[in-house]
C-alpha cells in the first residue's frame, strides 16, 4: 500500500533547521488556576495516593518491566503486583521536567508543552466518522486525511495528533504505518506517535527518525504518545511495550488513567481521584526508571458513568470537580497537565452536544491545562468523529485562545478620553475615535455562532450550527495548503512501509 494521499516532490533532502526558540504562534496564560480545595486538603489527596501504592500497589504485566522496577527499589509480589516507597515515589517525580518543546516538521509550528503554555490537539480513538451528507459510517484513510488538512489549516490547534479517526479500509495491524505517513505527508505541526503496542511505537519511533534525522529525535520530543492505566491499578504489557519505546527513544508520554467513577473507580470524587493519581504517580516514576527525565505529561481521564443505565457520562459536574483536583495536583508536582476536551455523549450535533463540549472545555481552561488531547470533533463518548462538530470546535478555540489571554492592562484599555471627555451621559460610544480604532480588532468574534437580528438570520436562509459547520469544514479544506514532502525522505519512508508490512503479525494485536 503505498503513498494512499498522494505525493509532491519538492527537490533535495534536507532536515530541518532546529531554531533556538519555538515557534511563535502559541496561546499562554494570563489566568490564574482556579483552586476548589486547600493545600491541607491536597496534601491529603497525596497522602491517600500514597497509602495506596504502599499498601494496595500496582499491577505491572510485563517480566522486564517487573525486573527494571525491582532493580529501582521497588517491591514487586509474586503477583506481579508492584509496591512503592513514597520517598522513591519522590524521588523519581524529581528526574520528570517542566517543561519542553514539541518539534514540528515545520520547526516555526513547534508547542512548548509545560509552563503557562497550552495545546490543543484534535480528537483520537473514534473508529467511526460522520457528517450532515454521509451521516455515520467506518472511518477511511480519506477520513484522517482530511482531519490532518483541516488540523493544520486552522491556527486554534496547534499538535495534529494522532488516529483522529481510525481508516477502517486499512488493515489494522499495518494501521501505525499510513497514520504515520498521513501525518508526516499532510502536515507540519506537532504530531503525536502510534501506541497501541509496543510494536506500533518502535514503527513511529523509525519513522520519525528517517524524517528528523536520528540526532534530532535523540535530544528533541517530536513524537507525544498516551499511556492508559488499565484501571483499577493495572498497567498491562501493550501499554508497557510503548512506554519503553517512547521513553527510551527520548519521546514524551501522557500518563492517562482513564477512569469512569463508579466502574473503574470509586462512585466517589476524592476516592476517584486518588486512585488515578497513585496510578499517575506510579507509571510516571516507572517511566523515569526506563529513562532519567522523560518527558511526561499529568493527565487522568475522569468522566462518571449513569448507575443507573451504565452509561458513561461526560460534562458531568462530578468529573469537573475531579479534574480541578488533579489540576492542582499537577501543579504541586510541578508537571504540565492534560485536561478534557470538547467530551460530549450527545449522538448529534444539537444542544446538548453544545452544553456538554463548552461545559467539558470551560471547566477545562480554568486549570491552565497544558496539553488538550480531543479538542476537536469528539463526539457519541468518543466513538465518532464528526465533521460539523470539529468546525464548531475550533470555533469555540478561538473563543478560549482569547480567554486564556486574560484582561489586558494596556493603557488604551481605559478609553478614558472617550469616557471622559467624548461621550455624554446617555451618549453612545459607537462613534468614538477610541472604538473606530478598535472595532475590527477589540472583541473576538466567533463567526460561526450566529448573533445578527432573527429577520437576517432568517434572509441568510435560517441555518443552524451544524449547517454552519458543515460549510465551515469544507472551507478548512480549500483554505489548505499542500506543504509537500522531500522526495529523498518520502522515498525513504516508503521502503521502510513496504519492508514492514510483510513482517507485522496479525497475531501481536489480539
Amino acid at each position: 500500500m503505498s503513498d494512499r494521499g498522494g505525493r509532491e516532490r519538492s527537490g533535495r533532502r534536507q532536515r530541518p533547521a532546529i531554531p533556538d526558540a519555538p515557534g511563535t504562534l502559541r496561546p499562554t496564560f494570563d489566568l490564574p488556576l482556579y483552586r476548589i480545595a486547600s493545600e491541607e486538603h491536597i496534601t491529603q489527596v497525596h497522602d491517600v495516593s500514597l497509602r495506596i501504592l504502599e499498601e494496595a500497589g500496582i499491577a505491572f504485566y510485563d517480566d522486564e518491566s517487573l525486573s527494571i522496577l525491582a532493580a529501582n527499589g521497588a517491591e514487586v509480589g509474586p503477583d506481579s503486583v508492584v509496591r512503592f516507597d513514597r520517598n522513591l515515589i519522590e524521588a523519581k517525580l524529581a528526574d520528570a521536567p517542566s517543561q519542553w518543546r514539541h518539534l514540528g516538521r515545520d520547526p516555526d509550528k513547534s508547542a512548548t508543552i509545560g509552563g503557562n503554555h497550552i495545546v490543543f490537539a484534535p480528537v483520537a480513538g473514534p473508529p467511526y466518522v460522520q457528517d450532515a451528507g454521509g451521516g455515520r459510517r467506518p472511518g477511511t484513510y480519506a477520513d484522517l486525511v482530511n482531519f490532518i488538512k483541516m488540523a493544520n489549516a486552522t491556527p486554534y490547534l496547534h499538535c495534529q495528533g494522532t488516529e483522529i479517526v481510525v481508516p477502517n479500509d486499512v488493515p489494522f495491524h499495518e494501521r501505525a504505518l499510513d497514520i504515520n505517513y498521513a501525518h508526516i505527508r499532510w502536515g507540519t505541526k506537532p504530531m503525536m506517535g502510534h501506541y497501541p503496542i509496543g510494536l506500533t511505537a518502535q514503527d513511529s519511533v523509525a519513522m520519525a527518525r528517517i524524517v528528523f534525522g536520528e540526532d534530532v529525535v535523540a535530544s528533541e520530543r517530536v513524537l507525544l504518545c498516551v499511556i492508559n492505566v488499565s484501571s483499577p491499578r493495572r498497567l498491562d504489557d501493550r501499554m508497557l511495550g510503548s512506554l519503553k519505546t517512547y521513553a527510551r527513544a527520548n519521546q514524551a508520554i501522557v500518563v492517562t488513567p482513564f477512569i469512569l467513577a463508579g466502574a473503574m473507580g470509586p462512585a466517589a470524587v476524592l476516592g476517584t481521584v486518588a486512585q488515578a493519581n497513585a496510578e499517575v504517580l506510579a507509571t510516571l516514576a516507572f517511566a523515569q526508571m526506563v529513562r532519567p527525565g522523560t518527558a511526561c505529561v499529568y493527565g487522568p481521564f475522569l468522566a462518571s458513568v449513569d448507575l443507573q443505565s451504565g452509561s458513561p457520562v461526560m460534562g458531568s459536574a462530578e468529573s469537573m470537580l475531579a479534574q480541578a483536583l488533579c489540576g492542582q495536583l499537577a501543579a504541586r508536582y510541578n508537571l504540565p497537565f492534560r485536561a478534557a476536551g470538547t467530551y460530549v455523549s450527545s449522538k448529534a450535533v444539537d444542544m446538548q452536544a453544545g452544553f456538554e463540549g463548552a461545559m467539558s472545555m470551560l471547566s477545562s481552561m480554568l486549570l491552565r491545562p497544558n496539553f488538550v488531547l480531543h479538542a476537536a470533533g469528539w463526539m457519541e463518548n468518543g466513538l465518532t468523529t464528526d465533521y460539523e462538530k470539529f468546525a464548531l470546535d475550533i470555533e469555540l478555540l478561538g473563543v478560549f485562545h482569547r480567554l486564556a489571554a486574560g484582561v489586558s492592562w494596556d493603557d488604551d484599555e481605559w478609553a478614558l478620553e472617550s469616557v471622559l471627555h467624548e461621550v455624554p451621559p446617555g451618549g453612545h460610544h459607537l462613534g468614538t475615535a477610541h472604538t473606530l480604532e478598535r472595532f475590527r480588532t477589540a472583541f473576538h468574534r466567533a463567526t460561526l455562532f450566529d448573533t445578527s437580528s432573527y429577520e437576517q438570520w432568517k434572509d441568510a436562509g435560517s441555518k443552524d450550527a451544524a449547517e454552519r459547520g458543515g460549510a465551515a469544514w469544507r472551507a478548512l479544506l480549500d483554505q489548505y495548503e499542500d506543504p509537500g514532502l522531500d522526495d529523498a525522505i518520502d522515498a525513504e519512508l516508503q521502503e521502510f512501509m513496504a519492508r514492514r508490512r510483510p513482517q507485522i503479525d496479525p497475531a501481536a494485536f489480539q
